[in-house]
């Protein structure tokens, strides 16, 4: 049963092709996105300054802000898919699991997220950076005409690209791709994800200069010359740190499902209501401290040189950290459970290297060598966000890719597996999972019917010449059975799939006539009628080798 994949030459190309398109029109988009956001964030400091200056002008910001909150309230009221991130929805197009129209998407997101960087929220670029790249994947599959399938593909590489461009992390926006978009590797995935992020970042590199913008290191004020990453006495502060951070995600996780919990019961002015508390609560924090606004590139990169990080109130540095990431918690916590349409993942991040900033100070006192206080910073962003995210390898490239140094890559992957293992003890799904879920639960779907399809792999398909978990199923779709040379076996992940061979597919679809379309494109031709009652479900095949769920 065991045969060499084949590769389908025309078909990669293809791909790639797709992919170079997508990189193209995410490249454009993102980079002209994360520019006007961070003119729009320099401009919010600017303002919030002169309120600080002149507290009795200081009514007419807090004015300002409750027309914000309509204002964004009645945009997610008429144009629920940029509720929060927009990473859930993103993930859920790229698994087949919810469609949106890319334009409405794209525009949608670009304008209400710049609005709410605008306003000073603790909002990031690069949550919606995700969703516009995907959005941008879509729009090419049509005008390419692309089917559902490679739709998909599109979707996901654009959210890659999207990533990427933001952060200059081409890596990073590859992991995504495996590791949250579609938890799991084919080799359609990788190449489309790579062509789309190859170009993205090109894109991104040649226009940043034109720009007046830097191409460098996201955090390039960290700097790891003439220590050692590899000292065992440091990782044991590593571990320590790695432990705190962690439960501190955790905690973040849980605070997050309250908080929707509670935003779902106020519903009043039609629902728009519940975004006063952000804004308001916003205004409050940002009039206190800077740091409070935006994403938290800013803060992240001032803790670099802990002298040069603005004191709250003249307040000592140990205080003003506490308070920075306080503030930056409860922010972000309220944004998301409210379904405010700005980014929490640099938010996210900025809370783990505020903790990383405390950690530091602490075992410094306890015998640490300052050298180590940049490194351990990054690496508690790197574990609270693994600890959120259950994203461990994006979280290690992450990190490497962020400060362009690999000094500490052990210690990195030893308090990320903390974070993870951490994550698995407290039974937490990936946060951006439980909000997928969230928004799936809350649509109305039509009744869904059981159906069992026999379709015959083609010479000239997808699935021909490729075992079964490397193949990008229809969502939902189960392989109970495979017929070949008058035998029945119910196949596993490691199957490998050969022309002629008749699957028998069995799904749960509101569609079936769509179902049958996107299997013939996977698999080669649909055999009519289908089978009148399917067998009984044998041990379900798929990517893990006896699971046969695609399911994704």
């Amino acid at each position: 049963m065991k045969k060499q994949a084949k590769w389908n030459i025309p078909h990669a190309v293809q791909i790639v092709g797709v992919g170079a398109a997508t990189g193209l029109f995410a490249g454009l988009v993102v980079t002209l996105f994360n520019a006007v956001t961070a003119l729009a964030e320099q401009f919010s400091r600017g303002y919030y300054a002169f309120f600080r200056d002149n507290p009795a002008f200081i009514p007419l910001l807090f004015l300002a802000l409750l027309l914000g909150a309509v204002i964004i309230g009645g945009a997610v009221r008429f144009l629920p898919v940029i509720r929060g991130s927009g990473i859930p929805q993103t993930e859920g197009a790229a698994r087949g699991l919810m469609r949106f129209k890319w334009y409405e998407a794209l525009t949608g997101m670009f304008a209400a997220a710049l609005f709410t960087i605008f306003m000073g929220l603790s909002a990031g670029s690069e949550g919606p950076s995700i969703m516009i790249g995907g959005a941008c994947g879509g729009g090419a599959s049509d005008l390419f005409r692309r089917n559902a399938t490679v739709r998909r593909y599109q979707v996901t590489g654009g959210a890659c690209a999207g990533l990427a461009v933001a952060f200059n992390a081409p890596f990073t926006g590859m992991a995504f791709a495996f590791e949250e978009a579609h938890k799991r590797f084919t080799p359609e995935v990788f190449i489309c994800s790579f062509s789309s992020v190859v170009v993205g970042v090109l894109v991104r590199n040649l226009l940043r200069p034109l720009m007046g913008l830097s191409v460098g290191a996201t955090f390039s004020g960290y700097s790891f010359l003439g220590v050692d990453g590899g000292d065992p006495v440091f990782l044991l502060y590593v571990l320590f740190a790695a432990v705190i951070v962690s439960l501190l995600g955790v905690g973040f996780y849980y605070a997050v499902l309250l908080s929707k919990k509670f935003f779902k019961k106020l519903t009043f002015f039609k629902g728009m209501g519940k975004m006063v508390i952000p804004f308001l609560l916003a205004g409050a924090f940002g009039l206190v401290s800077v740091y409070a606004m935006g994403g938290g590139h800013a803060f992240i990169e001032a803790m670099a040189d802990m002298k040069g990080l603005e004191r709250i109130f003249s307040s000592p540095l140990f205080l003003t950290l506490l308070l920075i990431v306080l503030f930056k918690f409860i922010t972000t916590v309220v944004n998301m459970g409210a379904g405010v349409p700005c980014g929490a993942f640099v938010p996210m991040l900025a809370i783990g290297a505020g903790m990383g900033g405390l950690l530091s100070l602490a075992c410094v006192r306890m015998g640490m060598d300052p050298a180590y206080t940049g490194a351990l910073i990054m690496i508690c962003m790197a574990t609270f966000f693994t600890a959120v995210v259950r994203a461990p390898i994006t979280g290690i490239i992450m990190t490497v890719e962020l400060t362009w140094s690999f000094v500490f890559l052990l210690p990195v992957i030893c308090a990320v597996a903390v974070g993870y293992l951490t994550a698995m003890v407290f039974r937490t799904q990936p946060i951006y999972d439980k909000l997928l879920d969230d928004i799936l639960a809350g649509e109305k779907s039509a009744p869904k019917e059981r159906i069992v399809v026999r379709v015959r792999v083609t010479e000239e398909s997808l699935a021909a010449g490729r075992v079964v978990r490397d193949v990008l199923w229809p969502v939902g779709a189960r392989i109970v059975l495979l017929e070949r040379a008058g035998e029945s076996f119910p196949p596993d992940g490691n199957t490998a799939l050969l022309a002629g061979d008749v699957l028998v597919v069995a799904v749960e679809t509101a569609d079936a006539g769509e179902f049958k379309t996107l299997l013939a494109t996977t698999a080669g031709e649909v055999l009519e009628p289908p089978a009148p009652s399917g067998p009984p479900a044998p041990p379900e095949c798929g990517a893990g080798g006896k699971a046969s769920s695609q399911k994704e």
